[in-house]
Parts: C-alpha cells; structure tokens; sequence
C-alpha cells in the first residue's frame, strides 16, 4: 500500500544464498519486485535472526531492518540489469563481506586486479571506504572526547588562576596599605623624635646613638618588656625541647622535668607582665 492509498500486488522472492566456504552460516534474503520493474530496482532483505544478528557496521545492509542497498541496487539502470545479476553480484559481494560476522575476506580474484569486473571492483571500492569512515569516525569521537576533557580541564585551570590572580591583587592593595601605614607611623616618630629630642635621626646616627636612649622608659614598662622577653624566649626553648624529644635527643623524664620548671617561670612572668599592663606606663 502506497501513501496515496494505492494498493498493489508484489511478487515476493525468499531464499538463502551461500557464500565463501561450507563453514560460513548461509544468507536468508527476501527480494520483493517493484511493480515498475525492471525500470524500478527490487527491495532486498537480509532477514533477521537474534541468533544471527547482521553487524552494526556492514557497509550495504542496515542492522536494524536488514535493508540492502549494495551500489548495484544504488546504480540500477535497465538494462543491463536484471535479478540475476543482481543475485550472483550479492553473492560476490557478502563473500567479500558476510553480513553476520566482521571479518573481511579476500577471494583469490582480488589479487588480481585485471580479472575484477568494474562493478567487483566499485564493491570493494565502496566497502573499503565505508570501513575507513567507520574507523575515522571512531578516532575522531575519541580525540573530540579528549579534547573536550582537555578544554575542561583549561577552564578549571582558568578558573583558578583567575581567583588566584584576584588574590594576589587583593594581597597588593593590602600591602600597599600597610607600606602607607608605615611610612604614616614613621614620619610620626621621626617628628615625635625632633619635638622630644632636638635631634634629627642623622644626627642620632651620626653619633653611634642607641635608639633605644631615645625613648624615656620608667620602671614599670621595663619590666613589662623584661618580662615579656623572657616569656617569648622560654616559649623558644620549650619549642626546643619538643623538637629534641620528637627526635629522642632528651629522655622522657629530663623533657618533662625541664618543661615544668620552665612552665612555673613562663608563669610568674606573664603574671608580672599582666600586673605591668594593668597600672599606668609612659612612654
């Protein structure tokens, strides 16, 4: 039946075709003749078995419907074509390449390039061609997958340079701030120095002056600064000694008799240094 409607009566030819050697499984065919023809090629199938499945990349029949479509179908002109050379040019073709399995033969015709007829030789031309596709095509989806993961991975690799650009930027401005800020506190020493002192910073210099003496110190900031020294300098020692035990230079009890007497006095200085900060200094 036709799109329009149009019903019609086919002559329908079955049969199987025998290719290569004894060993190689037989090819059912359905061959249905148009009603123009011969001017109209036939419809021809390779029927369709689970147990016999048709290779998914055979280059003139459809895996899925078993539609057959060889360049003699595809090239038909009457005459001179007809069934039964359509039929002996079937079985030259699948004897080059089976239908149900992929492996590709080589008749001893094909040696010899003089004793292929045209149409053999168009087969052959045609098969190669689409197995060469087939192969192209799978490197080319396997280097497209590559470098779709090359191009993620450039992004993630933009993306972090970026925030690491941004960072860096942000740390500059911060810097930047800081140099300001101390450049604002040391001109502000330097004039606090020319009020207090008469002297400008060259000539204290000049004359090997401590800078240390510059500033006026009483008994209670000298002794929070004694007392914060000592503090940060056992902190420095029992740094020390952690170090010597991971390393099993000092026995277990040496480490914790001296970490003890340590403790005790980081004790009593920091009390001193809190009983410094609470009562007024000068400076």
């Amino acid at each position: 039946m036709h799109n329009d409607g149009t019903e019609v009566n086919l002559l329908r030819a079955t049969g199987c075709v025998h290719v290569a050697n004894s060993t190689t499984p037989t090819i059912p065919l359905v061959i249905w003749l148009h009603e123009n023809y011969p001017q109209k090629a036939p419809l021809v199938f390779v029927s369709l078995h689970p147990m016999t499945p048709i290779h998914r990349h055979h280059p003139f029949v459809d895996n899925t419907t078993g539609a057959t479509s060889p360049p003699y179908i595809l090239t038909w002109k009457y005459p001179p074509c007809n069934l039964s050379e359509l039929l002996r040019n079937l079985v030259q073709l699948f004897s080059i390449d089976h239908p149900f399995s992929y492996t590709l033969t080589t008749p001893a015709c094909l040696t010899h390039p003089w004793l292929v007829s045209t149409k053999e030789a168009l087969d052959r031309l045609v098969g190669m061609l689409h197995y060469d596709m087939v192969a192209l095509r799978a490197s080319t989806s396997d280097e497209i997958e590559k470098l779709s993961l090359l191009q993620e991975e450039l992004k993630r690799r933009d993306r972090f340079i970026t925030s690491m650009v941004a960072e860096l930027g942000e740390e500059r401005m911060r810097l930047e701030e800081r140099v300001k800020n101390w450049a604002e506190e040391t001109d502000r020493v330097e004039n606090w120095l020319r009020v207090n002192d008469g002297r400008s910073i060259m000539d204290l210099n000049a004359r090997d002056v401590e800078i240390e003496d510059a500033f006026e110190m009483d008994e209670t900031s000298r002794a929070r600064l004694e007392s914060s020294a000592a503090d940060l300098a056992i902190e420095e020692v029992m740094y020390k000694l952690d170090k010597a035990l991971e390393h099993e230079a000092v026995s277990f009890d040496s480490y914790i008799k001296q970490v003890r007497s340590l403790a005790r006095q980081q004790f009593f200085h920091r009390c001193n240094e809190m009983a410094s900060t609470s009562s007024p200094t000068s400076v």
